[in-house]
């Protein structure tokens, strides 16, 4: 393998012929193809394309352990779904409960804190959770060959971003650090904040969902779009190509 190999990881073939042809074209002057550096964009899904989905969703496990930490306050939750299933173990059964019970998780566990005491609970919870069956922390879990992908893209002036269902201040905690991508360049689903003071300083504070219980929240290109990526970004497909 020649040590200037950008996909080391990757087998010979056309995918990985494909994505270095392409992003050699586009960040090359004089090329046909050629796109300005400040419309590089290249966006990638988190669950299952940077990192593991399975059994379930990373988030899925954090929310699962807050539910039993928080549950001695809510005595209700073990007469009730989807929290029953989560108390019980069941993740898949409480998943199954779809987009309003995946919302009620979500905001039970998500909200009622500030910004700030957000992060440091993800934060503290991704030190000490492993993968069930792997015994790895789940910040270990990730793709090699997609990390390259994102090193690659960046060498040749682009920027990433992610753009993904899951929670966005979730990813944010540990997006830089893992792959490399910038807070403000991690687009997900949102907790709407509402702003108090409190002392000398002013913080956000989570109160309510910003997807009704009842709706599917917004797919990655509404998002895309809606959050000033402008065009369609140039390497969209590169999840597809992941998932392969």
């Amino acid at each position: 393998m020649s040590g200037s190999d950008p996909l080391p990881s990757w087998n010979e073939g056309n995918a990985k012929f494909s994505v270095i042809n392409f992003a050699t074209r586009v960040s090359t002057a004089g090329s046909s193809d050629y796109v300005p550096i400040n419309e590089r964009v290249a966006v990638f899904d988190n669950d299952g394309t940077l990192w593991c989905e399975m059994p379930v969703p990373v988030q899925a496990f954090f929310v699962n352990d807050r539910v039993k930490a928080l549950a001695p306050q809510h005595p209700e939750w073990r007469r009730t779904e989807p929290f029953k299933s989560i108390i019980a173990g069941d993740i898949k059964t409480a998943m199954a409960t779809g987009i309003k019970g995946l919302a009620e998780l979500g905001m039970a566990t998500h909200s009622g804190m500030t910004t700030d005491e957000f992060v440091q609970t993800v934060r503290e919870w991704l030190a000490s959770a492993r993968h069930p069956t792997l015994k790895r922390p789940f910040t270990q879990m990730i793709y090699q060959p997609m990390l390259e992908v994102l090193a690659f893209l960046r060498s040749r002036g682009f920027s990433t971003f992610i753009v993904s269902g899951g929670g966005a201040e979730f990813m944010r905690v540990f997006a830089e650090e893992v792959y490399g991508v910038p807070p403000h360049q991690v687009i997900g689903s949102t907790i709407r904040r509402t702003l108090r003071f409190a002392k000398a300083y002013r913080s956000w504070c989570a109160t309510r969902c910003s997807t009704s219980s009842t709706t599917k929240p917004p797919s990655p290109s509404i998002l895309i779009s809606t959050l000033g990526a402008g065009r369609s970004p140039a390497l969209a497909t590169l999840t597809a190509i992941a998932r392969c």
